[in-house]
């Protein structure tokens, strides 16, 4: 019996769909099931709130902080910081907003590495005065 060339390749491609499918579901299913964390953050008249996403080796950190209302004498600018932290809470990394709100409201989004097997236990996010002195913060635990 003779086997033409492309019912090979057919049944190949066939066989090789029924292997890669599933991993690839587990891919979608794997990023969709990242546990998040929600936060919000009040010093005087500005805050910062927003959302984790707990990653392997880093977290993704989303959302908005409010500087003073322009024109008062507290106006400064406000940026939003993320630390990473192991267990025990040492350090593993760091990052922050590249926005500045000067009187205003503005969205962030940045990704704070940490690079350990299974990533951050806490992640502690800072309201920040514009200048890197932390002005009031919240301790984040990893659920899930």
């Amino acid at each position: 019996m003779r086997t033409s060339m492309s019912g090979c390749l057919a049944a190949l491609t066939l066989a090789a769909g029924a292997v890669l499918a599933p991993g690839a579901a587990a891919a979608e299913t794997t990023a969709a099931a990242l546990p998040t964390s929600t936060f919000h953050i009040k010093y005087g008249a500005t805050w910062t709130k927003g959302k984790i996403t707990w990653a392997n080796r880093s977290v993704r950190v989303v959302g908005q902080h409010r500087s003073a209302v322009a024109g008062s004498a507290a106006t400064t600018c406000r940026t939003t910081w993320a630390y990473t932290l192991k267990a025990n809470r040492g350090v593993l990394g760091s990052d922050g907003s590249r926005t500045h709100a000067c009187g205003n409201i503005k969205s962030y989004n940045f990704t704070v590495p940490a690079d350990i097997r299974g990533g951050a236990a806490y992640v502690r996010v800072c309201l920040d005065d514009g200048a890197y002195k932390d002005l009031k913060c919240k301790l984040i635990a990893r659920s899930a």
